[in-house]
C-alpha cells in the first residue's frame, strides 16, 4: 500500500505565492496522473488541476489558470502545485490524488488514493 504525503501548506497574504508538493511513495511504476484537489468551508471538493504522467498535459480549474501551476519531478515520483497571486478565495484545504489506472475524467471520483490534505489560507 503506498501514500500520498503532501507538504505542510501556510497562510499567505493575497497575491502572495505558496508552493505545495505530493510525495507519492509506492506508486512508482503505476502512476497515470497526479492531481490537486481542495475543498473550500461549505463548499464541495472541486479539482485545481491534474497532470498527466503519460504525455505531461496539464488542465486547470477555470478559476486558477494564469495563476497555478501544476509540475512533476519523476525522479521522485512528485507533483508541485506553484500558486502565484493567491486571493482570499483559494483559501481551501488542499488534497492531493493519484489515479493509478489512466482515466480521462477528471473528477474526485476518477481518482483511487488520497492525500491527507494541507491548509492554504489567504487573508485579505
Amino acid at each position: 500500500q503506498g501514500q500520498l504525503v503532501e507538504s505542510v501548506g501556510g497562510s499567505v497574504q493575497g497575491g502572495g505565492s505558496l508552493r505545495l508538493s505530493c510525495a507519492a511513495s509506492g506508486y512508482t511504476y503505476s502512476t497515470k496522473r497526479m492531481a490537486w484537489f481542495r475543498r473550500a468551508p461549505g463548499k464541495e471538493r472541486e479539482g485545481v488541476a491534474v497532470l498527466s504522467w503519460i504525455d505531461g498535459l496539464a488542465q486547470y480549474a477555470d478559476s486558477v489558470k494564469g495563476r497555478f501551476t501544476i509540475s512533476r519531478d519523476n525522479a521522485e515520483n512528485t507533483v508541485h502545485l506553484q500558486m502565484n497571486s493567491l486571493k482570499p478565495e483559494d483559501t481551501a484545504m488542499y488534497y492531493c490524488a493519484i489515479d493509478v489506472v489512466g482515466r480521462t475524467i477528471w473528477s474526485r471520483a476518477s481518482f483511487d488514493y488520497w492525500g491527507k490534505g494541507t491548509q492554504v489560507t489567504v487573508s485579505s
